[in-house]
């Protein structure tokens, strides 16, 4: 499936109705579309914003592999001095099943300075600032200085198969020679200087799904103190995954970020984090110096992670199983880590039983790139906020990015928004109560708006 949007009229929406250039009624328009995923409920949001495109004057396309889920690929005509640049987002948000709200979550009310409702964070938000920033340029009349492509897809929260992944495999075309690329920011978050900072993702793990499947001794629940049961074996795997931890490794992006937390800090949290840079890996997480959150950050950048997640057995009380398998999220750091690599490190902290099964190998990301456009979205902070620090980041999780990535574009995690210092809203991504202040929303419109004024 795939149209432009110039054809269907019902696209169209009435400027004099819509404040596009506001980012705050979009938002709030966006949480009340309900895009849950699963099912998958983005078309609504999805053309919505094809409307304001193509209102502004972009060049709009409509296009995947199931029509009620369309991909939005629109493009903002510049003047031919730069590369395009692209801004890709995911309309989907997650449910909120089992989630006890204190205001609903799908109404999107301003209430108390913030906008409430699933996708404030994750990536609504963002979106709205994108969508504001280039309806606010294309009605100044400013030209950017190349193309600017806004990227709108389903899917990103179940796998991106019909969102992302179908562009990047069918319409490759669309991204032909874009250098920069700028999405979500994953949640990156850290609150342990006194002042502001600013995530700018340069990198991202890759997930490494793995089952493990082991035998034991099994019988009759009444007999008890036989040696070799499955079930005591599986409580020695879950302990040693519970308290181990995988070997610490400092890629390039690490230690960057590390440098720039260490110049930043006060010690002697100043000092720790030094220390953390030594490749021998004799630094250790300053858990005593650090609230809990940033400390479990830190340590989930710093190695190959895996997490017990999925338990399978017999169900059936008066018998003791005689196997079982666990599946394991692991998270592979960027660079050159293969999936060898990391089920040599995970036997090592398991120990030998069972068969590994590998589920999914996510997208590696390339080598991040500093330099130019890294420098300008930093430079686009600095100013907006002097005291506040730009600070590259890895994200534990992954993203859309791996798979433009995968065109040769240098990829960036960029949620810029003016938060107390020590806040951590991106906390409450995927949680009840998700939410962002109204002005935080706004700031980060105009910083949208400020990068596509300066790239070169």
């Amino acid at each position: 499936m795939t149209r432009t949007a110039r054809s269907t009229a019902h696209h169209r929406l009435d400027k004099e109705n819509i404040p596009m250039s506001d980012p705050v009624p979009l938002l709030q328009q966006m949480i009340r579309f309900r895009g849950v995923n699963p099912p998958g409920n983005e078309a609504a949001c999805v053309r919505h914003v094809a409307g304001i495109m193509e209102n502004a004057g972009a060049d709009v396309r409509l296009m995947g592999s199931d029509p009620d889920r369309p991909n939005l690929v629109a493009r903002v005509r510049g003047a031919g001095l730069a590369p395009p640049l692209l801004l890709h987002a995911h309309a989907d948000v997650v449910p909120t099943d089992g989630q006890h709200w204190t205001h609903p979550p799908f109404e999107g009310r301003i209430i108390d300075g913030h906008v409430w409702g699933r996708g404030a964070i994750d990536m609504l938000g963002a979106l709205a600032m994108m969508v504001s920033a280039l309806v606010r340029l294309r009605a100044e009349g400013a030209v950017p200085a190349g193309d600017v492509v806004l990227a709108v897809s389903p899917d990103e929260e179940a796998g991106s198969r019909v969102g992302a992944g179908y562009l990047v495999r069918e319409h490759r075309d669309l991204f032909e020679d874009i250098a920069y690329g700028v999405g979500e920011d994953g949640g990156a978050v850290l609150s342990c200087l006194p002042g502001r900072v600013h995530p700018i993702v340069v990198a991202e793990k890759r997930a490494c799904w793995t089952r493990l499947s082991v035998r034991g001794r099994g019988g009759h629940a009444s007999r008890q103190g036989w040696s070799g049961t499955s079930m005591g074996k599986l409580a020695r795997l879950l302990g040693r995954l519970e308290e181990g931890r995988l070997p610490t490794h400092v890629t390039p992006a690490l230690d960057r970020m590390l440098e720039a937390l260490a110049a930043a800090a006060e010690e002697p949290l100043a000092g720790r984090l030094r220390d953390l840079r030594d490749p021998d890996g004799k630094g250790e997480i300053p858990y005593d110096l650090l609230a809990e959150a940033d400390a479990v950050y830190l340590d989930s950048v710093l190695r190959n992670t895996v997490n017990a997640t999925i338990v399978r057995t017999p169900e059936k009380i008066n018998m003791l199983p005689s196997e079982f398998s666990v599946d394991l999220d692991g998270r592979i750091l960027p660079g050159d880590w293969t999936v060898e690599d990391f089920r040599t490190e995970l036997r090592e902290l398991i120990g030998p039983d069972g068969e590994l099964e590998l589920l999914l190998e996510g997208d590696a990301m390339p080598p991040p790139v500093f330099g130019g456009f890294f420098d300008t979205i930093a430079s686009v902070m600095r100013d907006a906020d002097p005291d506040g620090l730009p600070l590259p980041m890895i994200t534990p999780a992954s993203t859309d990015a791996r798979l433009f990535a995968g065109l040769g574009i240098a990829c960036y995690g960029w949620v810029p928004m003016l938060l107390p210092a020590g806040s951590r809203y991106q906390d409450a991504m995927h949680a009840a109560d998700e939410r962002v202040p109204v002005e935080a929303v706004r700031f980060g419109a105009d910083r949208f708006h400020d990068l596509l004024l300066r790239y070169r």
